[in-house]
């Protein structure tokens, strides 16, 4: 269970989300991921420790470079799923919104 709630802790950022995206296709130097995200070096660097303690990225030291990836695309699926979920409560949303327009349109007299 621990485990299961470090992970969703983990990914209820935008900034880690930011992260995921920039590493979905291929591995980052944190030198390349600082400027995409506009964070300074020690954000950066503690969304990524959260992410990689958390069992989401995997990293290798090449040089004085540290390099991230992502350890398992899995979590890609997940965020899909996700994502899905939240469009359908939108368009569940929208829907409500819509109906209690035509509702207060009809009870308002002219």
């Amino acid at each position: 269970m621990e485990s299961k709630v470090k992970i969703l802790k983990a990914l209820a950022d935008p900034t880690r989300l930011q992260i995921l995206e920039l590493l979905k296709s291929e591995e980052k130097c944190v030198c390349e991921l600082i400027p995409a995200l506009g964070k300074a070096q020690s954000t950066t660097s503690k969304h990524l420790d959260i992410l990689y303690d958390a069992g989401i990225l995997d990293r290798r030291i090449k040089g004085r470079r540290t390099i991230y990836r992502v350890k398992n695309p899995k979590v890609f699926e997940m965020l899909r799923l996700v994502e899905s979920m939240a469009l359908e409560e939108l368009a569940r949303m929208a829907k409500a919104l819509e109906t209690a327009k035509k509702s207060s349109e009809q009870t308002v007299p002219p």
